[in-house]
């Protein structure tokens, strides 16, 4: 029998009955019971038969629902004094008949709802919670509006030296001298103070100091994980210069919330403008507007005109890409703001127009004073190394390193450095004659760069003459500067590695080539696409390609066109390959994708591209070690404030070339260093292989070269600072023609041998084959297997414009060239190729078998079309 049938009426427990007592011992109903032996409030199922009676009202459950099973199981766990059928108090809104339950302080899961309104919050919550967040967060506020301080001016600006190691861990110089005078806003010309004003902060007189949009967006951005912004009001960027670190974080913005607030209540603008022009960074380590007014036009901050006011309100928006004097490409940016700050002037009515039509000419700025610890490549070694440290450490700005506190532990070997230096002062001492040449001496460039194969250690950079001779850029990182010829090598080695598009291997794949595949090499020959169409120029008629000199050679060896730089056979190789699969190639051995030019133009194998000296060094290494690239890196370790900074171990080196591509390609260097245009290399007495460049007009040279254990790259130019633009070469240093095979070279040579001077000779590794000889269209079949044993190998003159000799009409022409055309010969890693004689259209000892001019002429059935040639080269 149920507990709910048994139990009391009464909440009080007890048998207890509105009616009476209990019945007496027989079963008969108390006294005062009702007639019909029912008796109220009694039990249902004792023995009285079915005639008993229900009592009277409403059964309990119907006064009590049943309660759920979470209910239920609550009770249990409680272990209240109900039974387990006995419902909670204040279920059904009492604990008993007449009586209110108790109440929870916080109704939720609601009481009394079901589905999904058990589990919405009623709106009393939903207040509840605002207030208690609201109240929170003012109470936050406060607390953190009181603790706010705001410091005396003079303790703001805290700076220290940075500290330069070599390689080997001695010092090379310290930088981060203080240049910084605190003045009042007295003495700051009013001009300045207009022009900043426009520049930064047009309300800032009415403002409250706070740009609540701009703090809003930086805190979407930062949460989205975009790019951050900058402080958007006067006051802001005051508070971030003044009292909070330059990171871009979410703490840093509620803090600058925080300290702008107290500053804007406690301050007057006067001295918040005061504050913020006594803090700004403006370049040229310069802190505060006196100490720039100095750096840059020799007078006091009070003595600043309108037209240089707005040139110095323009480096607020960051000195390193605004400054005039370090690059044509800031000079540009400067002049435009520069024009736009003086509107803004007007505009805002601080200046007239009249006033603006004074500034006409640009102010430029008057030449840097550097400190005498920067002289020779140390300034361009430390600004490497910066250069460095920020893009590898995006949270490290230029600003932050003038401040100081940086221990910098660079790869650079003081003796190589010096050994650099020394071998360009030596060949320009010898070359040039400003006296006796004024014009043609004048202006000359050179950049280099020496960097360690399978490791990207730059060790050496030669960036110019020296700070201290008024020359400020990085000549070794310049970019603008086309590496010519010196790009063909990536031709190659993306045909050895990738294939043709003209050819097909057995799995239907571009088919890979060697070194030993046949092109033609006649000046202003048609340039073909992959399906035999010609390229068309950009006059609309079909592209033709020239050469340095008219000859007609007809059709050479890659590796040969590779020995005195031929153009047309590297022309058309790169259609046949692929131009955008020449820019990965490229991009993989270390360039920068954003330094090429346009890889669909025919002229894109010459080296219309502008890496630096630096990358090209890198790229070069790759070959050099067996086809490993290293990132170049020019620091080992960074310390701040006494702490390592993370992200600055050794790159980790990358398989981005086939070990016997790599060592074909240098195979076939080593033949243009021995015996072509780069044979001035031969000097340095040990294997060496490189390759030279020039560009039209001989506007710049360069040669880039390699041994084992170091790869090196030397450019030169001429170029008028003042005047932007690359002036031709001819005739600079007494000669008609300046190539790479020259000056380049002679400077590589010399450094070479000091730099190697205490390291042993290393032989390059032997090259294992790699593709088959696959000739470009119209290239003549194979002769016949007869070698002449009267053959010779001449090699002219090592310069990019060859002097060729002259037409021999007697010679004994034999049917095929040892180690290229004869099968039973192999050819040698070292072998050189005799070079064509000009107007004939065939080569001597390659393919003039017979005088007919069809020899030479591709099929007419299929134009353009190419067609393997021979069996694979062994």
């Amino acid at each position: 029998m149920s507990e709910r049938r048994r139990r009391s009426d009464h909440p009080g427990g007890g048998d207890q009955r509105p009616g009476g007592g209990r019945p007496n011992a027989h079963g008969s109903p108390p006294a005062g019971a009702p007639a019909g032996g029912a008796v109220p409030g009694g039990d249902e199922l004792r023995s009285d038969g079915l005639g008993r009676r229900r009592p009277g009202g409403a059964r309990d459950t119907a006064q009590q629902p049943r309660m759920t099973r979470a209910e239920l199981r609550k009770a249990g766990q409680k272990g209240g004094k109900r039974g387990a059928a006995e419902p909670p108090a204040g279920r059904g809104g009492a604990q008993g008949p007449g009586k209110p339950g108790k109440k929870r302080f916080i109704d939720y899961p609601r009481f009394g709802k079901t589905g999904v309104r058990r589990w919405v919050p009623s709106w009393r919550l939903w207040l509840s919670g605002f207030l208690l967040f609201f109240g929170g967060g003012v109470a936050a506020v406060g607390v953190a509006y009181a603790n706010t301080t705001v410091p005396d001016i003079h303790d703001l600006v805290k700076e220290q030296n940075n500290i330069y190691y070599w390689a080997d861990g001695s010092e090379m110089t310290r930088k981060g001298e203080t240049n910084r005078q605190i003045v009042e806003l007295s003495d700051i010309s009013v001009n300045v103070q207009n022009a900043v004003i426009a520049a930064e902060n047009e309300t800032f007189r009415t403002d409250p100091g706070i740009d609540p949009k701009g703090i809003l967006r930086a805190l979407y951005n930062m949460a989205k994980g975009g790019q951050t912004q900058g402080a958007s009001t006067i006051t802001q960027q005051y508070v971030k210069n003044a009292y909070l670190s330059q990171e871009q974080t979410l703490d840093r913005k509620v803090k600058e919330f925080f300290i702008t607030l107290k500053i804007n209540q406690q301050m007057e603008k006067n001295d918040i403008l005061k504050g913020y022009l006594n803090t700004s960074w403006f370049g040229r380590s310069s802190t505060g507007i006196q100490a720039a007014a100095q750096s840059y036009y020799g007078v006091n901050a009070k003595d600043v005109d309108i037209c240089q006011s707005a040139m110095l309100a323009n480096l607020l928006k960051g000195a390193a890409v605004q400054d005039p004097s370090l690059s044509p490409a800031n000079h540009a940016r400067a002049e435009s703001r520069w024009k736009a700050i003086l509107d803004l002037m007007v505009k805002t009515k601080a200046i007239t127009a009249e006033d603006r039509a004074k500034c006409t000419v640009f102010p430029d700025p008057i030449p840097r004073k550097p400190a005498a610890n920067m002289n020779g490549e140390v300034s361009y070694l430390v600004d490497t190394a910066n250069k460095f440290i920020m893009a590898k450490d995006k949270t490290i700005t230029q600003q932050q390193i003038d401040k100081g506190g940086f221990k910098v532990y660079t790869t650079f070997e003081k003796d190589k450095v010096d050994a650099l230096k020394k071998a360009v002062d030596d060949v320009q001492a010898e070359t040039l004659n400003v006296t006796k040449r004024p014009e043609l001496d004048k202006f000359v460039q050179v950049g280099a760069a020496s960097v360690r194969p399978g490791d990207g250690a730059i060790v050496a950079i030669y960036g110019g003459p020296g700070v201290e001779n008024n020359h400020y850029d990085n000549n070794a990182d310049a970019k603008g500067i086309p590496v010519g010829s010196t790009f063909k090598p990536f031709v190659l080695a993306t045909a050895m590695q990738n294939g043709v598009l003209t050819e097909t291997d057995k799995q239907g794949k571009p088919a890979r080539i060697n070194a030993d595949s046949r092109y033609l090499s006649d000046d202003m020959s048609e340039i073909r696409k992959p399906d035999g169409s010609l390229v068309i120029g950009d006059d609309g008629k079909p592209y033709r390609q020239k050469n340095e000199d008219s000859a007609k050679r007809g059709y050479i060896s890659l590796r040969q066109a590779m020995q005195w730089s031929y153009n047309v056979p590297f022309v058309q190789l790169n259609q046949d390959v692929g131009g955008q699969n020449v820019a990965d190639m490229a991009e993989k051995l270390g360039l920068k994708k954003e330094t090429f030019t346009d890889p669909k133009t025919p002229t894109f194998a010459l080296g219309t591209s502008t890496p630096s000296s630096i990358r090209m060094a890198s790229a070069y290494a790759t070959f050099a070690a067996s086809g490993k690239e290293a990132d170049p890196y020019s620091v080992t370790k960074v310390e701040y404030s006494g702490k390592e900074k993370p992200g600055f171990a050794k790159p980790e080196l990358k398989q981005v070339l086939d070990a016997a591509v790599a060592d074909n390609i240098t195979d076939v260097l080593v033949n243009v260093a021995k015996n072509g245009t780069g044979s001035k290399s031969n000097a340095l007495g040990r294997p060496v292989a490189g390759k030279t460049g020039t560009t039209d007009q001989n506007k710049s040279a360069w040669w880039v070269g390699y041994t084992p254990q170091l790869s090196t790259a030397v450019s030169m130019w001429r170029e008028d600072p003042s005047n932007p633009g690359l002036k031709t070469l001819n005739g600079t240093g007494g000669k008609d023609s300046n190539h790479g095979g020259d000056t380049p070279t002679d400077i590589f040579t010399r450094y070479m041998k000091a730099a190697l001077a205490n390291e042993k000779k290393v032989n390059f590794p032997t090259p294992e084959p790699v593709g088959s000889q696959i000739d470009s269209s119209g290239a003549p079949s194979t002769a016949s297997p007869t070698a002449s044993p009267t053959a010779t190998e001449t090699a002219p003159p090592a310069t990019e414009a060859p002097v060729v000799p002259a037409p021999q009409p007697t010679a004994v022409v034999p049917t095929c060239v040892p180690g290229v055309d004869c099968p039973d010969s192999s050819p040698s890693p070292t072998a050189t190729r005799t070079r064509p004689t000009p107007g004939q259209s065939c080569i001597p000892l390659l393919t003039c078998t017979s005088p007919s001019p069809s020899a030479s002429t591709a099929d007419p059935t299929k134009p353009g079309k190419p067609t393997a040639s021979g069996a694979p080269v062994p």
